[in-house]
């Protein structure tokens, strides 16, 4: 009998051929705890005595869900985390740099390996056909210092995707429809395999979004085949020989299958408190909404940027309504700022946060007060999510966010199908940046014209004197 993608990475860390339900042991290739999470793995390592780590240049600390602290305990909490990692070696991800599982998957993580993070959103790491899972802050803490722990191998559901997404429908509408489908916790410790023609046309930073929220029908991890379009994605990140081929065999065993034609997909919203609390557009459109959100590791890549910025360009957002973004990692805010997304969102009313988790958690900035409704990307809804028990979350697509940021209310995106389908978006001339070439061509202009006549200047004067005559 064939192997699912789970199934074969664990033969390959278990050093022996292994199966779904069985209890392995299996080496670990990247770790990383948060700053929420973190101190607490910091604080057993030390009693007991565990504080040399198997794999310093692959454990990586990151300051993120506060960032900057946002008040003395988070701030000492970080502080902890610094002096854990120069005491050990472990990789620090300072304030600023970004989300654990968008800045993770964008350095350490490659095809085939193991990684486990205390945070359930670790499985993001699946789009990149790793086995990505999130775990308590004790059971990461013990695999970051032997480098290996213990799994149940899960069972695999296998998700077929077919057709092509009409306009304004996207991989977060996918992932939402699938979770309403099944339920949140349909997939409770099962692996889902996403596969199909769909998934393999789709771009990589969709793929981070569907597998991010597999933790949200309670899968133990979302997998995606190893495939070129990985190969390009590692390439573009400077690690293209890491990059290996990795599928399910022809004749694996599923225990379920599932499938899903995009073609007849609409846009989706998930409404409180649960993220299987899904309803198509047509049921979710008119619900006033008093904030909206664009970032978190489900939805802050360029891409999601790029989406919004072609919906809201020479528009303004809906009075009494705010517009908070937050860029992934610092190379996404790199590449949104290169691209003018920064200034096109600034100039529809949205107000920026720096690189990491931003509203989402709660314990930073954006926190709704009482009553107040936020249309969000993020992966959960639950009560109390953003810091207030008594506001509203509802998920929905960056399209989604954008359309309702401009209208007020909870919107179509597939309104905007002009500016989604346009080919002449952006045109972004960074001005400064031609001055300052420009004024850098005429020096070396003038000073190559200087130099040369400087050496040919006599025979030019002599050349001349033969023609006078």
């Amino acid at each position: 009998m064939g192997k699912t993608i789970a199934e074969k990475i664990f033969c390959e860390h278990v050093g022996r051929d292994v199966k779904a339900g069985e209890i392995v042991v299996a080496d670990i290739d990247v770790s990383l705890v948060q700053d929420g999470t973190g101190p607490l793995a910091v604080r057993q390592l030390e009693k007991l005595e565990l504080e040399k780590l198997a794999k310093p240049e692959r454990t990586v600390l990151f300051l993120d869900h506060s960032a900057p602290a946002s008040r003395k305990e988070l701030a000492n909490d970080h502080d902890t985390l610094r002096n854990f990692a120069k005491k050990t070696g472990a990789q620090l991800s300072e304030v600023g740099m970004g989300i654990c599982h968008t800045v993770i998957n964008e350095i350490y993580v490659n095809p085939g390996d193991i990684l486990i993070g205390a945070d359930s959103h670790t499985c993001t790491g699946g789009a990149l056909c790793a086995f990505s899972t999130g775990m308590g802050s004790t059971d990461v803490a013990i695999g970051m210092a032997l480098g290996k722990t213990w799994f149940r191998v899960p069972e695999t559901f296998k998700v077929f995707v077919t057709g092509e997404f009409p306009v304004g429908v996207f991989a977060k509408d996918l992932i939402l429809h699938l979770i309403g489908l099944i339920g949140a916790d349909g997939a409770t410790y099962k692996a889902l395999e996403f596969c199909g023609p769909a998934i393999e046309n789709m771009s990589m930073e969709s793929r981070f979004t569907i597998s991010n929220m597999a933790v949200e029908a309670g899968a133990k991890a979302g997998l995606i085949a190893s495939d070129e379009t990985t190969k390009k994605y590692l390439e573009k990140m400077g690690r293209g020989s890491k990059w290996r081929p990795i599928a399910a065999d022809d004749d694996a065993e599923y225990e379920r299958v599932i499938e899903i034609d995009v073609s007849y997909l609409k846009p989706m919203v998930s409404f409180p408190h649960t993220v299987d609390n899904t309803r198509t557009i047509e049921e979710a459109a008119g619900v006033v909404i008093n904030q909206v959100f664009l970032g978190t590791c489900t939805n802050s890549r360029l891409e999601d940027w790029d989406v919004v910025s072609r919906i809201v360009k020479g528009k303004r957002k809906a009075p009494g309504i705010r517009f908070i973004a937050v860029p992934g990692s610092k190379y996404v805010e790199k590449q949104v700022m290169d691209a003018g997304y920064y200034q096109i969102l600034a100039e529809f009313g949205a107000m920026f946060l720096p690189p990491g988790c931003g509203p989402c958690v709660g314990v930073h900035g954006g926190v709704p007060a009482d009553g107040e409704k936020s249309l969000t990307t993020m992966n959960r809804n639950f009560r109390g999510r953003m810091g207030n028990p008594k506001g509203e979350i509802y998920l929905a697509s960056p399209a989604t966010v954008a359309a309702t940021a401009i209208e007020g209310v909870i919107a179509d995106p597939r309104k905007y199908a002009r500016e989604l389908t346009s080919k002449s978006f952006p045109t972004i001339v960074n001005t400064e940046a031609l001055k300052r070439a420009t004024v850098m061509a005429m020096e070396s202009i003038e000073k190559v014209a200087t130099e040369t006549a400087r050496k040919l200047g006599p025979r030019v004067k002599e050349t001349s004197e033969i023609k006078s005559h």
